[in-house]
């Protein structure tokens, strides 16, 4: 077991710059707006802010992630596809534990061979957790993607959809996605639903706006802190719990397909059948799907060891395929989790969608494996 900070980080060196990753070591103070927009503004607690001359607000970097897909967009529209790998500390108020802490990772960008890139970052994960003493980690697989592609061909409202995928992704049990809304309908959003019901479909960065520049006309500036673009942040997050109850038939659909589980074969196999007898055209997810587990394979990862769950995803809502957790036996504070973001870039400023995946290392968490 690799005991302290600096072998564990270049236990990582040796094994990530022979694969062709290049070090990425995004600056220490972050603009907070993107992480603000991407994870919430529940997120705001945990983040280390201050503010510059102009009142613009920063933070100390909380994660790899979200920086490294910045600096890869300033190099647009030249940047090709590019992988990097990290180790560094970073910032999060934590109720046990200090606010710093080293985080390690991979972060691969832009590359079209989306299956092939998965399978590669699901070993490379596995090759880091054996690096730094894990030789046999538990692996939680899930695929938004498979969700998405089910719940689209349901042709559910958009809220519904972003409802379900909440609460699945707060961990919340299956059973509990599929209940009406829990006091959150429209008319706890007073005369508002008009407006909501415009803003549907709507980008959200552009809802946002939208809404801010309503509360600046309305001569709001700032309300406990908060600025006009934070309370507009908060409306729409609140807008988006508005979903409409699933009808019997739907409910029981869902429920049935958040019940599968299994090695990744298994799983395809389920849910090719349930598809087919429900009469959902979602083949082309499931065919990507397939596509990866081959890939896993050709790279010497046991299938059988796996353990898909289609209930499975992380609380971060730009993952749209591939996700995964690991963690040591009998343990359960995760050591790696990661997967595909190909929605990320785009809310980032991305003209078009970038293809990418990645994850992220709890360095520290491997000394208490031992």
């Amino acid at each position: 077991m690799l005991k302290t900070k600096q072998s564990r980080e270049a236990a990582l060196a040796a094994l990530f710059e022979p694969t062709g990753y290049g070090r990425a070591d995004p600056a220490l103070l972050q603009p907070a707006d993107s992480f603000l927009e991407l994870s919430g503004e529940d997120i705001r607690r945990r983040l280390f802010l201050t503010y510059d001359g102009t009142g613009r607000e920063y933070c100390l970097r909380p994660e790899f992630t979200i920086p490294v897909a910045r600096a890869y967009l300033a190099d647009m529209p030249k940047a090709m596809p590019a992988n990097y790998w990290y180790c560094g500390p970073v910032f999060r108020h934590r109720p046990q534990g200090s606010g710093e802490f080293l985080q390690g990772g991979i972060e691969s960008l832009g590359r079209t061979d989306r299956a092939a890139a998965d399978a590669e970052t699901l070993d490379i994960a596995l090759q880091a957790c054996r690096a730094l003493g894990v030789a046999a980690p538990q692996i939680a697989l899930g695929d938004v993607g498979l969700l998405d592609a089910v719940l689209a061909g349901l042709k559910l409202p958009a809220d519904t959809m972003r409802r379900l995928r909440r609460r699945l992704a707060g961990g919340q049990p299956p059973a509990a996605l599929l209940d009406a809304p829990e006091g959150d309908t429209a008319s706890s959003l007073g005369g508002y639903a008009g407006l909501l019901t415009a803003l549907e479909g709507v980008d959200k960065q552009q809802a946002q706006a939208f809404v801010a520049d309503v509360l600046s006309i309305a001569g709001l500036q700032n309300v406990g802190g908060r600025s006009v673009s934070d309370i507009a942040e908060r409306f729409l997050a609140k807008a988006g719990q508005n979903g409409a109850a699933l009808s019997g038939e739907n409910a029981a659909l869902i429920g049935d397909f958040l019940a599968l589980s299994g090695h990744p074969d298994e799983v395809s196999a389920k849910a090719r059948r349930l598809s087919q007898d429900a009469g959902l055209a979602i083949d082309a997810a499931l065919d990507e799907f397939d596509t990866r587990t081959g890939f896993m394979a050709a790279r010497g990862i046991d299938i059988e060891a796996l353990k898909v769950a289609t209930a499975f995803t992380r609380n971060m809502d730009y993952y749209t395929g591939f996700v995964f957790e690991m963690t040591a036996p009998g343990q359960p504070a995760t050591l790696i989790a990661g997967g595909r973001y190909d929605n990320l870039l785009t809310r980032l400023g991305a003209r078009e969608p970038v293809p990418a995946v990645g994850c992220a290392i709890w360095v520290e968490r491997f000394g208490e494996t031992a």
